[in-house]
């Protein structure tokens, strides 16, 4: 498993979207971020703005530094 920033984030931000139990569309719909988009943030293709972090941050009800913790170990490994 590759260790860069974006794999980390875009896999922390996949754990904390499925911990709130939201598909991809519901989250891009409600941030208004492109599905697509979102879904090359989350498996580690593309290098999102700081300005939709606190998008993704604010739908999701955490502080935008939430999303940059490592994830979890368990998601590293599926």
């Amino acid at each position: 498993m590759e260790d860069s920033p974006l794999t980390l984030f875009g896999l922390r931000l996949k754990e904390l979207r499925k911990i709130r139990g939201i598909s991809q569309e519901k989250l891009a719909l409600e941030c208004g971020i492109a599905r697509s988009y979102l879904g090359e943030v989350e498996r580690g293709k593309r290098n999102i703005a700081l300005i939709n972090i606190y998008k993704l941050a604010d739908t999701l009800g955490v502080p935008a530094s939430t999303l940059l913790e490592p994830p979890s170990q368990q998601i590293k490994e599926d």
